[in-house]
């Protein structure tokens, strides 16, 4: 077996350019803790290499998940949307930890008698050993409200991830307490709204070097509602009130303060779903991207920090290829094409939106001529994201697929990049995972064993949550960079990274959230072929500081601070 051991270094590439890294070297031995240099980590367990990509490892890592929507029959569109899932690491031990938010009984919602025990959220700790273990009571993490979606930021600027719960009624944001506990402090950082929330991400909007909340909310839902026939099982969201997103702003102590309409954002027309944030057009402020249910999607232009402006239609956004409005669900962001342009996968209910970015702020949808939508028209995605499943360099993207209005379950897919700009439907060649049927929704991608490689978590609607572990994607060799800000917001959100090896460079923005609910591995990953040194690093931070390496070694994580 391997082990991690950590090392801490600080070096001087020029005079004038400084940085600091930790290291991880991947070496012979035994499952250990140990600390170095006043840095303790449990170890991570490799896993031995397999048949197949992806191995569905749920049972023997403990994770005993199972989502409840609160009834027993899906009877409408809130009972539909959940739930969500964030890989992070709450105790900054080096390991990627989960936690899942849960549906639950709710008067207004489900049908049925009220259960005598609510379900709740959970959070799992990574124990290093391929292991996890439940710790949702220790750490006064368990939500019993009806949870839709997670983000993860550390809003407060003190090194340890908080959590915002998104739900159908008051959201909750858990501050991280730095000792394996959380507090509830939704009420004085007023961020509990009371719509029906479903996904949310943290930015830095005005670049003061604190994480702000946008919160995408979904639909005015009526119970006594029911303008449908029997085969479409219940209303669909057009038979609702859209609700309005809200901006809150940090004010840097403990507080937030809506700025929805100052800012330019109110729309009580939106019926958001997903939403994600990232510099789209390079000025060096976050746009946000907002995807809508059976409607047009919203692009919000930041106006350096002053505003902003839906910009969807002129941009290309706003609809798919053939003008239509989507059903949409989640967006992922990645340079697809290594042009150095941030591209979106925007997953829904028909074929998929795959924009490709042209420059100049405009977007195309080239989800037909790469491959895409044929072999996805027949499913239905929800979670989704670009991922260099097997470390080539080139960004691929994985589909987690589930029935519409019906508890019926569709098989996951995964398009693997030719580097051209076409995908290939390689799910079957991926495990027996890719032969079930699962009624998916959230999803989170990251390495959670340490290897190199990125695994998969899939919350499952009123199902078993599932983990597939990538068992051979580390056969070429990678880099993952977990970055530290301290003039910028403390999690490095917004900034832009640039990973050179020979002639590809490859181009990632550190975003605070994005996929459908959930929140990714925090650390970014950049699969490297077969190259052994990595040539150049360009790290652009939010706070305008720049910063190279060069000459740096493949397969380590890289943890680099802002200097």
């Amino acid at each position: 077996m391997l082990f991690q051991k950590i090392i801490s270094v600080s070096a001087s590439i020029y005079p004038i350019i400084l940085y600091s890294f930790t290291v991880l070297f991947l070496t012979s031995g035994c499952t250990e803790k140990e600390s170095v240099d006043g840095v303790e980590s449990i170890t991570a367990v490799m896993p031995a290499e397999g048949e197949h990509n992806f191995v569905d490892v749920t049972q023997p890592s403990g994770i005993g998940f199972v989502h409840d929507m609160g009834d027993n029959h899906l009877t409408n569109v809130i009972e539909s949307v959940g739930g969500g899932c964030a890989f992070l690491d709450f105790n900054q031990n080096g390991l990627l930890d989960l936690y899942i938010a849960n549906g639950s009984y709710h008067e207004t919602v489900s049908s049925g008698d009220r259960p005598r025990v609510l379900s709740r959220n959970a959070l799992y700790e990574n124990l290093g050993n391929g292991r996890f273990r439940n710790i949702t009571d220790q750490s006064r993490t368990g939500d019993t409200g009806y949870s839709m979606g997670v983000t993860v930021g550390d809003f407060n600027n003190n090194g340890y991830p908080d959590i915002y719960v998104s739900n159908y009624g008051p959201n909750v944001l858990y501050r991280n307490n730095g000792d394996g506990t959380f507090t509830d402090v939704t009420s004085s950082a007023g961020v509990a709204g009371n719509e029906s929330s479903a996904g949310a991400v943290w930015l830095d909007f005005n670049n003061d070097g604190l994480l702000d909340l946008y919160v995408a909310n979904y639909v005015e839902f009526n119970p006594e509602l029911n303008l449908t026939y029997a085969p479409d099982g219940y209303p669909g969201p057009l038979n609702f009130k859209g609700q309005a997103d809200v901006l809150y702003r940090n004010n840097g102590n403990g507080t937030f303060t809506d700025v929805t309409e100052e800012m330019g954002l109110y729309n009580p027309a939106g019926r958001a779903m997903g939403v994600g944030s990232i510099d789209l057009d390079g000025d060096g402020y976050p746009d946000i991207f907002v995807a809508n249910d059976a409607m047009a999607n919203y692009f919000y232009r930041n106006e350096q920090g002053n505003g902003f402006r839906d910009v969807a239609v002129r941009t290309g956004l706003a609809f798919n290829r053939g003008g239509e409005a989507t059903a949409s669900m989640g967006v992922s962001f990645a340079d697809f094409t290594g042009d150095g342009l941030i591209d979106l996968f925007v997953s829904d209910d028909s074929y998929n939106s795959l924009y490709q970015n042209q420059g100049g702020g405009l977007f195309r949808d080239v989800s037909f001529p790469s491959g895409i939508a044929i072999a996805s028209g027949q499913h239905v995605g929800w979670a989704a994201a670009f991922i260099d499943y097997n470390n080539n360099g080139f960004k691929d993207i994985y589909t987690v697929n589930g029935e519409l209005k019906h508890l019926h379950g569709q098989e996951d897919q995964l398009f693997e990049n030719d580097g051209n700009g076409n995908f290939r439907d390689v799910s079957a060649e991926q495990g027996p995972y890719f032969g079930e049927a699962m009624v998916g929704r959230g999803g989170c991608f990251g390495d959670y064993d340490n290897d190199g490689d990125m695994d998969v978590f899939i919350v499952n609607l009123n199902q078993e949550a599932v983990l597939l572990r990538n068992d051979i994607g580390n056969r070429n060799n990678w880099l993952l960079i977990n970055l530290r800000g301290t003039q910028s917001n403390r999690d490095g959100v917004g900034t832009i990274v640039k990973v050179t090896t020979g002639e590809v460079t490859q181009t990632a923005q550190k975003t605070g959230g994005g996929q459908y609910l959930s929140k990714n591995d925090p650390r970014l990953h950049f699969g490297l072929s077969n190259y052994n040194t990595i040539d150049r690093i360009e790290i652009s931070w939010p706070s305008g500081i720049e910063q190279i390496l060069e000459n740096v070694e493949v397969n380590q994580i890289l943890t680099i601070e802002e200097q």
